[in-house]
């Protein structure tokens, strides 16, 4: 297993379909509990651990996804009230290294996770096909994505995550 993507890379080929939608949004909303139960029990010392040699410590990860999913929010809600909007990226590994993001108590995060995605899961139930059909423009990237997409690649970062803790706590059996 590659330890920087222990459930290998997000792949969606083809059209999004409702059902499909359906079960990304439940994966938002069941996002948090899997985040909460993956560092259920974790020492200070144990969520200072590297997921990988070379990576985040475990606490970065809890905050970097809180971090992530805000920013991922907005770009949903800039894309549903402008034409293609130009969203702003951000330098994720620099705000992982600030002090918010090396030195809080994970259960900060994990309780912006709890009421962020119970927003979000309310936002993308009330959305039409038409909705999740508009997009926004990645500068970075230079990529226009669809919202419906981009559910999806949402679901896959949190999965990603979750699994960057646990694939540790399996290795190191704690």
């Amino acid at each position: 297993m590659d330890e920087r993507f222990p459930i290998g890379p997000f792949v969606h080929t083809g059209e999004v379909t409702l059902a499909q939608r359906e079960k990304w949004i439940q994966d938002i909303a069941e996002l948090p509990e899997r985040a909460r139960e993956a560092v259920k029990g974790l020492s200070e010392e144990q969520l200072s651990l590297p997921y990988r040699e070379g990576g985040w410590m475990l606490k970065q990860v809890i905050h970097h996804m809180a971090d992530s999913h805000m920013n991922s929010m907005i770009r949903f809600k800039l894309a549903l009230t402008e034409d293609t909007p130009t969203i702003r990226p951000y330098y994720e590994e620099r705000w992982a290294e600030l002090s918010d993001s090396r030195d809080l108590d994970v259960e900060f995060s994990l309780q912006i996770l709890d009421a962020l995605h119970r927003r979000w899961v309310f936002l993308l139930n009330a959305l039409t096909d038409a909705d999740y059909a508009k997009q926004f423009y990645h500068p970075s990237s230079e990529e226009t994505t669809r919202l419906d997409y981009n559910l999806g690649m949402y679901v896959w970062h949190g999965k990603h995550h979750v699994a960057h803790i646990t694939s540790l706590r399996d290795r190191l059996g704690i």
